[in-house]
């Protein structure tokens, strides 16, 4: 390795709009992050979609296998 051409690294503390805090390797002392572990819909089961123009229920009419 190339000396003093890495950045600094620190024990970070991450902490998550939903409240979690967690400690890990970084470049920054501290992170704050929109989704993490305890609250991203995949690792909580939870299915979580934002129609905000009703783009899904369209594309369900159009292409559902009913008609």
């Amino acid at each position: 390795m190339k000396e003093e051409i890495h950045p600094q690294y620190f024990n970070a503390t991450i902490t998550c709009s939903c409240g979690n805090v967690f400690q890990t390797g970084a470049t920054k002392p501290a992170l704050r992050v929109e989704v993490c572990g305890r609250c991203h819909p995949f690792y909580t089961g939870e299915q979580r979609i934002v129609d905000t123009q009703g783009r899904i229920e369209r594309f369900s009419r159009r292409f559902s296998l009913d008609s």
